[in-house]
């Protein structure tokens, strides 16, 4: 088969790739394959972080090289079934962290970018990720604040609703630098009043890990917006005494947060 390069010399990474599988008896079947293999359907409730951690994960495998198109962001907003609103988010964020740049004109598109040189932190950063068995903390993390959600539902000791509505209008009100710590106190509160000293203990453990790795990537804008909606829900939710919502949104907020992590720290 012969495939016809463009004036610049630069083909989409799928068509480069069903060129070079033609050249070794591969097939059209075989690219597409690929992508499906790392791009699938993302979840309603996460939408922004799931297609962000599938898109990263495109990236670090290589499917799209340095210098090649990404796929057009009509079939990558197909293959995710997000918005193509949510996808320019998404590559937005690439973009800021110079891993594709947009480019304009009858053969432009999002280019990946070469890998940069690893930044001064990234020795501390192997370090915490070698120390730490990643999903196993996340799903202890998950179970935790699900179940103390639930609790929470189930009924708050006296002041314990002002107690949540408070550190819930502190992340509400926090600046970006002091974001983080905030939404901890906001997870600690519920935490403490679902009347389990030992389920408190853990979690505040389990938060403290998960800082260490949080810590290590880039707060995003996107993230926070919906990240805080989804803390508005669950408090909600624990306010209405509604225990299988408190513990599904938590479900929810909390995969968001472990979709971003595998994005950034595979």
């Amino acid at each position: 088969m012969v495939t016809r390069r463009r004036a610049d010399d630069t083909r989409p990474a799928v068509e480069a790739a069903v060129a070079a599988d033609a050249a070794g008896g591969g097939s059209d079947d075989d690219a597409t394959g690929r992508l499906d293999s790392v791009l699938r359907p993302v979840r309603a409730g996460n939408g922004f972080e799931e297609a962000l951690e599938q898109v990263l994960q495109l990236l670090r495998l290589g499917l799209v090289p340095p210098g090649e198109r990404l796929p057009s962001e009509r079939e990558l907003s197909q293959h995710l079934r997000i918005s193509r609103v949510t996808l320019r988010e998404v590559l937005k964020v690439l973009q800021d962290q110079n891993m594709v740049e947009s480019r304009r004109g009858r053969y432009g598109g999002t280019f990946v970018l070469p890998r940069t040189a690893a930044p001064d932190d990234s020795d501390e950063l192997r370090r915490r990720i070698a120390t730490v068995d990643v999903e196993d903390t996340l799903r202890f993390r998950e179970v935790l604040e699900a179940g103390a959600a639930g609790l929470c539902a189930e009924g708050l000791p006296a002041g314990g609703g002002a107690r949540l509505r408070a550190a819930l209008d502190a992340t509400q009100g926090a600046r970006l630098e002091d974001y983080r710590r905030q939404d901890t106190l906001l997870h600690l509160t519920l935490a403490e009043l679902s009347g389990s000293r030992t389920l408190a203990a853990q979690y505040a453990s389990v938060r403290a890990t998960l800082n260490e790795l949080l810590d290590c990537i880039p707060l995003l804008v996107r993230n926070l917006e919906h990240s805080q909606q989804q803390h508005a829900a669950v408090v909600e939710a624990v306010l209405d005494q509604d225990a299988d919502a408190a513990r599904e949104m938590m479900r929810e907020h909390c995969g968001g947060t472990a979709a971003l992590l595998r994005g950034f720290l595979a």
